[in-house]
């Protein structure tokens, strides 16, 4: 009868704010060795690399050089200056980058074995992560790398796809409509509720029930308010309350004009 080994890769988180922080204790969880933990903040390296129990550094160039797999997870505009740098550490890893918006391709003349492990989720350190519902998008440059990607992921995760550099743009973009923009409207819906001595709290609910209804209708089917219904009286009436808010007002009547005309033509 033949053994089957465990397979736990070794990492090196490159990062150490929201994504690496969730990445790093789910992977850490999930018996996989953190080797190392790097951030130019030796503060926010330290909190993760005790949470995880390894060693962390300030310095790219003194990445602990014996990991399987790097994993970058910084701002997309220090990517060109860190990478480089980065891979000299090891010539025979993989190395991936977690950012949505950023092609495969900035890897390319660097290393020989690199990637992409994006996870589809919105994440804040304040906050625990379910991993197991999170999906995950994977490009390697190489078929086999590929598949050890779609292993690590699965590691932590039951919702595993490929996806080109192409199509991770169109989901970032839908990510940034379906989360960034949302949670914009939440903002403004808790000022204007506080300004008026409401608690943010009683719109909870209808919060829930809205993300909830998408799971089960189209977000076409499910949209509903005065703009879906075309009722310019309600509309006029809210426009009048944000007198004082022009640039409420603005995005109001842009939103509701965009529901109009989205809904009209969908049908």
């Amino acid at each position: 009868m033949t053994e089957h080994t465990a397979y736990n890769p070794s990492i090196v988180l490159i990062g150490a704010g929201n994504v690496a922080t969730h990445l790093g204790k789910a992977f850490h969880e999930a018996g996989c060795r953190i080797r190392m933990v790097y951030s130019r903040t030796k503060e926010s390296a330290r909190i993760l690399a005790e949470s995880i129990g390894c060693p962390y550094t300030t310095d790219i160039t003194s990445i602990d050089n014996e990991a399987d797999i790097y994993i970058v997870s910084l701002k997309d505009s220090v990517l060109d200056h860190i990478l480089p740098e980065l891979v000299k550490c090891n010539s025979k890893a993989l190395f991936v980058h977690t950012a949505g918006s950023v092609s495969i391709d900035i890897w390319k003349g660097l290393t020989h074995r690199y990637g992409v492990l994006y996870p589809m989720q919105t994440f804040s350190k304040q906050r625990d992560i379910n991993f197991d519902n999170v999906h995950f998008f994977i490009e390697a440059n190489t078929e086999e790398d590929t598949e050890l990607l779609i292993k690590t992921a699965s590691l932590i995760s039951r919702h595993i796809f490929k996806a080109s550099s192409e199509q991770r743009k169109y989901l970032h973009i839908s990510a940034v409509f379906a989360c960034n923009f949302a949670n914009h409207m939440y903002s403004i819906c808790e000022h204007l509720l506080t300004s008026h001595g409401l608690p943010f709290s009683a719109m909870l609910p209808l919060i829930d029930e809205t993300a909830e209804k998408v799971h089960h209708l189209s977000p076409v089917s499910a949209q509903t308010g005065p703009a879906q219904r075309d009722d310019h009286n309600i509309m006029n009436n809210h426009l009048s309350l944000l007198k004082d808010e022009p640039e409420i007002a603005e995005l109001y009547l842009r939103i509701s004009e965009n529901i109009h005309n989205y809904q009209r033509n969908k049908k």
